[in-house]
Order: structure tokens, then sequence, then C-alpha cells
């Protein structure tokens, strides 16, 4: 528990550099919000941080999570935040809710307000395991997941993905893996540029320890060129 408790303070702490960088313009580069838009899709999209090991219908994983993305094109953040800096990696403190239904089906949501910033941001899944399982069958199942910025009046950007993942638990200790793609829409608006709409890859991997009251995870995903770290601690059942 208190390791648990580290870690995320230890991802709270990188947070630092841009919890006061407001995205307050976009330029007037359309390669410069190009590449502003790559580094958004990797932080923003969607990270589950869970296995894809159905819940069951009285099933329920909540938990509070932090998601640390490095910023490739950091210097940016300069021109997009009017002054701000440049910001090496953008942390997202998140709220994450999971059920599980039946047939194999579990739906989740999340909220994010990253504090003393602009950036807002909520999304959801929909997952089904195709194999759901056992003491000698890994889990593996499928997830479509969107996600949604608000609160950034200059700035409509959201995205959709699809990926299929793989587990098989030992004990308390369950690691998974996982590949997909991320659609990305950034559309600007204010100035002269315009909108930027493209895919990028997704690789993932991470490992869930249920210990009967708490539960925590930890997640590596590199969606395009960016790696992502996240941390999850809450209660699964």
């Amino acid at each position: 528990m208190k390791k648990s408790l580290l870690s995320l303070c230890a991802l709270g702490c990188i947070a630092q550099p841009v919890w006061a960088a407001n995205i307050t313009t976009l330029g007037t580069v359309q390669s410069d919000f190009r590449l502003f838009s790559e580094d958004l899709g990797s932080a923003l999209s969607y990270k589950a941080v869970t296995p894809p090991a159905p819940l069951g219908i009285t099933g329920f994983d909540l938990g509070l999570e932090v998601s640390s993305t490095e910023m490739i094109n950091s210097s940016l953040w300069n021109t997009m935040t009017g002054g701000g800096g440049s910001v090496n990696s953008l942390v997202v403190p998140k709220l994450h809710v999971f059920k599980g239904l039946p047939l194999g089906i579990d739906v989740g949501a999340f909220y994010s307000a990253v504090p003393t910033t602009n950036i807002k941001l909520y999304g959801g899944e929909l997952r089904y395991a195709i194999i759901e399982g056992g003491m000698a069958m890994p889990a593996v199942g499928i997830r479509g997941a969107m996600t949604k910025l608000s609160g950034v009046d200059q700035l409509a950007f959201g995205t959709k993905s699809l990926d299929i993942s793989i587990s098989k638990g030992f004990a308390m200790l369950t690691p998974y893996a996982g590949v997909g793609s991320v659609w990305v829409t950034s559309t600007p608006l204010v100035g002269p540029l315009t909108e930027e709409a493209f895919r990028q890859n997704k690789i993932f991997a991470g490992a869930n320890l249920n210990m009967g009251f708490t539960n925590f995870a930890l997640e590596y995903d590199k969606t395009g060129s960016a790696a992502s770290y996240s941390a999850k601690l809450g209660f699964r059942f």
C-alpha cells in the first residue's frame, strides 16, 4: 500500500511543470499544430490501466489514476500556452470506474480536470472478452474507446481507439499486454489553422495487483512516438 501511494505521488510530482500551462493560443504554423496534436493524441487517448479479463455481472473497479506522457515536441508548448514555457511531460489525473455486465462485456468511464489549467478530459470504453480466461486459459478482449477534450475554447479535440489485449492471472497478480490503433481529430477554433486527422499505432503492457480491499495497477503505453506511464490505486472486486 505504501509503495502504491509513493508511485502515485512520484507521478504527481512530475506534473508540476504543466500545471501552470493553459492552452490559450495555437500559433499560425500548420506543421507545428500537427506535431502538437500528435503529442496530445499520445497523452489524451484512452488508457484503461486494467487487464481484459471480464469483471462479471457483479464486478466493479473504481480507482484514482495518474498518467504521465513525454512531450516529444516540448518546445511547442511555449507557443500553444502563450509563453508558458516548454513542457517535458503532460500529467493527467483521472477518476476511473469500470462495471461488469453479462456475456463477458465490461463498460468503463473516466473524468479528468488537470489542476490550474483549462485542460479537462472525459471518455469511456466498451470491452468484450473473446476468451474469458480461467485457470489454464488466458483472457483475450477487444476494446473500443473514446476521449473528448473540454475546457479549451481554442481547440476541439477527440480520439477514438480500438485494441486487443491478453492477460493471465497468477494468484493476486495479472500481467497483460495489447496492441491497437488511435484515431485523432484535432480542430482549431481560432486563427488560420486547419483540422488535423490522423491515426497512431498503440502498444501497451501492464500488471494488476489485487490485494483484497486494495487494487493497484501499473501500465506502460506507447501511442505514436510518445511513451506514457500510468498508475492506478483503488478497489476491484
